[in-house]
C-alpha cells in the first residue's frame, strides 16, 4: 500500500505519484514541483513492496542524483538505499560496460578518457597518420567525431576526409583499452543488440524505470531507456518540452513525440502550477513561449500575488548596463536584506561576462562566474590523476605520456621516440615497451636513459601493487607524491614561493583528502582505485560547478541556470543577435524557437523580482556598433512592463549640496 501524500501535493502531482504501472508522461512546467514528484513517486514504490534493486531512476548530473537519493532518504527514514539506482545516463553506461564489456572485447580496469585524453589522442592520430587539411584543430575534431558516433551527423564529402582519423580513434580506444563519454551510451546499445541475454539481464532488474529533464535527453540515450522498458513498459518520464534548449548536445524534444508513439497507451499529466514565480513573471513566460509553433499545449500559473512589474532598461552601452546591475544588486542587499546568492545575472554566452565582472569588482560585489575550472581539470590535479589512472591501467598510452617526464626525471626526445618506435616495433603498449627496455641490454639504449626507464618502470610497478590492493589508497598517494617529489617540483615550476604553496596545499593535498574521504565512506562497498578514477571523471564531465555556500552574486549564462531559482533575476544583454543568437536567425525557424525557450527559461529563473537590460552600443571585436533590443521583449504583455528612466548625471554643485544634507542629517540623528 502506498503512502498517503495528498496532503502535500496537488491534485496533479498526486496522480503523478501514485500510477505507478505502465507509461507515463509527466509534462512539468518550470517550478511546479518536478522533483518533489520523482522523489515521492520512488517512496511510493518503494512503500508498495517494489525491492529498491527493481527502481531505476536516471538524471542528467550527479547533483540532481544526490539531491533525489537525499529527499528519498529523509521521506522514507532509510539510512541506506545502496540497492536503489539513481544516476546519470553515463554512470548507467558504466554500470552495463563494468558488468558486461568483456562481452564487447574491454578488460575489467578500462579507462574513461574525458575530453583532455580525447583531444591528446587525436593529435597523436594527426601526426601519425600524416593528416593534412584546413582544419586540424583537436577540439573541433573531436566534436565532428562525437557526433558521428551518437548519429547526430553522417558522413558526407566536407567530411569524408576525417573518415580515417574516426576509424583510427575507435580503433586505438580499443587497443588502449579505454572508452570515452559518447561510449558509456553508444557501447550498451551495441551491447544490447548484440548480446540479447545482457538486455534481458537489465529488462529483468529494472522493473521500475524514471527519467528526469526527459526533454534533453538525446536519440542514443532515448533508444538506451526504450531497449530497457519496451518489455515490462513501467516507464515515467518527466520533462517539459518548452525548457529543450540543448538540441547543440544532441537534446532533442522530439523524444517526446517519440515516447507517445512507442508507448501508445500512456498516461499523459501536466503539472502547470508553480510554485516559484509570482503572477506576473508568469504571465509575461506565458505569453512569450505561446509563439512556438512546435509544443505541447500547457499554461504555468499560480496562487501568489501578482509581483512588481518587470523591469525593462536601455542604457548607453554595456558599461552603464553592468553599472546599473551592479547598483541595483547593491541597493537591494542593503535596503531590502536579500541575500547575493540570490541574484542571478544571467547572459546568453559567456563573452558577455567580462564587463559585469569589472562591475562587481569595483563595487566590492563577491560573485561567482558558473562553468569556472573544475577542481579535477586543475593542472597539478590532472598530474596525479595521471599517475593513479597508470597504475589502474598501465596500456594508457595517453596518461602515460603525461607523467612519463612529470616531475622530469631525464626521459627526454630521444628516449620518448625510442619507446614510441620499440612499442610499434612489439606491437604493444608504451608500458610494455618500457618494460622491455628496462629489462634487456640493447645497444641503442645507453646506461643514462636505461637507467632514467628503468626507474621509471620500478616506481610504478612499486606502487601499482601498492593500490591495486586497495588498501590506505590515500596514505598510497602520499608516499608516491613524496617519492616523485612533487612539492619540490612545484616550486621549480612558479617564480613566486606562494604560488607554489597555494598549489600544493590546495589541489595536492585536496586530492588526497578526497581519496581518503572516498575510501572511508561506509556507502562505498567498493572503494578500489579503478571506481575512484570512474567516480571523479564522471563527476568532472557532468558537474559543471562545485557546490558553494558562501554569500556571492550568481553570474552565468541561460543554459547554466537551468534547473535553478533565485529572488531577483536580471537578464542582460537581451539584444538582437544576441538572443535570438545571430547563427539561429541563419538557420530557420525551428533555432529561433529555441532561442525563445531559452529565454523563456531565463524568465522562469525568476522569484519575485525579473529585471531585462538591452545596451544602444555594445563593443564587437573592438569596434562600438548599434544594437537592437531583442524582439522577445516585444512578446512579453506591454501592461508588465516597466521601463527604468535613465539616471541624470550630478553635477558638481548638486553632489556638494547633497553630501552637505547628509552631513546635517547624520549629525541631527
Amino acid at each position: 500500500m502506498t503512502n498517503d501524500f495528498s496532503s502535500v501535493l496537488n491534485r496533479q502531482q498526486y496522480e503523478a505519484v501514485t500510477n505507478l504501472k505502465g507509461p507515463l508522461l509527466i509534462l512539468a512546467g518550470a517550478g511546479s514541483g518536478k522533483t518533489r514528484v520523482i522523489t515521492h513517486r520512488i517512496s511510493s514504490l518503494i512503500s508498495s513492496g517494489i525491492p529498491l534493486s527493481s527502481i531505476l531512476a536516471v538524471t542528467f548530473t550527479n547533483k540532481a542524483a544526490r539531491e533525489m537519493v537525499a529527499r528519498i532518504r529523509s521521506l522514507d527514514q532509510r539510512k541506506k538505499l545502496n540497492d536503489l539506482t539513481v544516476c546519470t545516463f553515463h554512470a548507467l553506461g558504466l554500470k552495463i560496460l563494468i558488468k558486461f564489456g568483456d562481452l564487447l572485447g574491454f578488460k575489467g580496469n578500462f579507462t574513461i578518457y574525458d575530453q583532455t585524453d580525447k583531444q591528446s589522442l587525436i593529435k597523436e592520430l594527426l601526426h601519425e597518420l600524416n593528416f593534412e587539411s584546413e582544419f586540424t584543430d583537436a577540439w573541433q575534431i573531436s566534436a565532428l567525431l562525437s557526433a558521428i558516433k551518437t548519429s547526430r551527423k553522417s558522413w558526407n564529402e566536407e567530411i569524408q576526409q576525417y573518415r580515417a582519423i574516426f576509424e583510427e580513434y575507435n580503433t586505438r580506444l580499443k587497443l588502449l583499452n579505454a572508452v570515452d563519454f559518447d561510449d558509456l551510451i553508444v557501447l550498451p546499445v551495441k551491447l544490447f543488440d548484440s548480446f540479447p541475454d545482457s538486455l534481458s539481464y537489465y529488462q529483468n532488474k529494472f522493473q521500475y524505470i524514471m527519467v528526469d529533464e526527459f526533454q534533453d535527453t538525446s536519440s542514443r540515450q532515448y533508444e538506451l531507456i526504450k531497449l530497457l522498458a519496451v518489455e515490462h513498459r513501467n516507464i515515467c518520464v518527466v520533462g517539459d518540452d518548452d525548457q529543450s534548449i540543448y538540441s547543440w548536445r544532441g537534446a532533442s524534444f522530439e523524444n517526446i513525440t517519440r515516447f507517445e508513439r512507442d508507448f501508445p497507451e500512456r498516461l499523459e499529466i501536466k503539472l502547470e502550477q508553480n510554485y516559484r514565480s509570482m503572477r506576473n513573471i508568469l504571465i509575461a513566460a506565458n505569453c512569450l513561449i505561446a509563439n512556438n509553433k512546435i509544443r505541447k499545449s500547457k499554461e504555468l500559473w499560480t496562487k501568489g500575488g501578482d509581483g512588481e512589474h518587470i523591469q525593462i532598461f536601455f542604457p548607453e552601452d554595456e558599461r552603464q548596463e553592468a553599472d546599473f546591475i551592479a547598483d541595483h544588486i547593491h541597493s537591494l542587499a542593503i535596503k531590502q536584506g536579500i541575500p547575493l546568492n540570490q541574484f542571478g545575472v544571467l547572459v546568453r554566452t559567456n563573452n558577455l561576462m567580462r564587463i559585469l565582472e569589472e562591475a562587481f569588482r569595483r563595487e566590492n560585489l563577491p560573485y561567482r562566474v558558473s562553468g569556472g575550472l573544475s577542481f579535477y581539470q586543475r593542472k597539478e590535479v590532472k598530474d596525479l590523476i595521471a599517475y593513479l589512472r597508470v597504475l589502474a591501467n598501465p596500456d594508457d598510452n595517453t596518461n602515460l605520456l603525461r607523467i612519463i617526464n612529470t616531475p622530469r626525471r631525464g626521459i627526454g626526445k630521444k628516449a620518448l621516440e625510442f619507446i614510441i618506435e620499440t612499442a610499434e616495433k612489439n606491437s604493444c603498449s608504451h608500458f610494455s615497451s618500457i618494460a622491455l627496455i628496462a629489462e634487456k641490454d640493447q645497444p641503442a639504449v645507453d646506461k643514462k636513459m636505461r637507467e632514467s626507464i628503468g626507474s621509471f618502470y620500478n616506481l610504478i610497478e612499486q606502487y601499482r601493487e601498492k593500490f591495486l590492493s586497495g588498501r590506505q589508497m590515500a596514505l598510497n598517494l602520499q608516499s608516491l607524491v613524496d617519492s616523485i617529489e612533487y612539492r619540490a617540483f612545484l616550486f621549480q615550476e612558479y617564480q613566486k614561493p606562494a604560488t607554489a604553496r597555494l598549489k600544493y596545499d590546495y589541489y595536492i593535498l585536496g586530492l588526497i583528502e578526497s581519496l581518503a574521504d572516498y575510501e572511508n565512506d561506509p556507502e562505498n562497498l567498493e572503494p578500489g582505485l579503478f571506481n575512484y578514477l570512474n567516480l571523479i571523471t564522471l563527476a568532472n564531465q557532468e558537474d559543471s560547478t562545485e557546490e558553494n555556500d558562501q554569500d556571492r552574486i550568481n553570474l552565468m549564462t541561460i543554459h547554466a541556470s537551468k534547473g535553478l531559482e533565485f529572488e531577483v533575476v536580471f537578464i542582460a544583454a537581451a539584444e538582437k543577435d544576441i538572443i535570438p543568437h545571430i547563427r539561429s536567425q541563419e538557420s530557420g525557424e525551428i533555432n529561433i524557437e529555441e532561442e525563445r525557450r531559452i529565454f523563456y527559461v531565463a524568465l522562469t529563473r525568476a522569484m519575485s523580482k525579473l529585471y531585462i537590460s538591452a545596451a544602444a552600443t555594445r563593443k564587437k571585436h573592438g569596434k562600438l556598433i548599434e544594437t537592437e533590443p531583442s524582439p522577445f521583449i516585444a512578446e512579453l504583455p506591454e501592461e508588465l512592463l516597466r521601463i527604468q528612466e535613465k539616471e541624470v548625471p550630478v553635477t558638481p554643485d548638486q553632489a556638494n549640496r547633497y553630501f552637505s544634507d547628509l552631513k546635517k542629517l547624520l549629525a541631527v540623528k
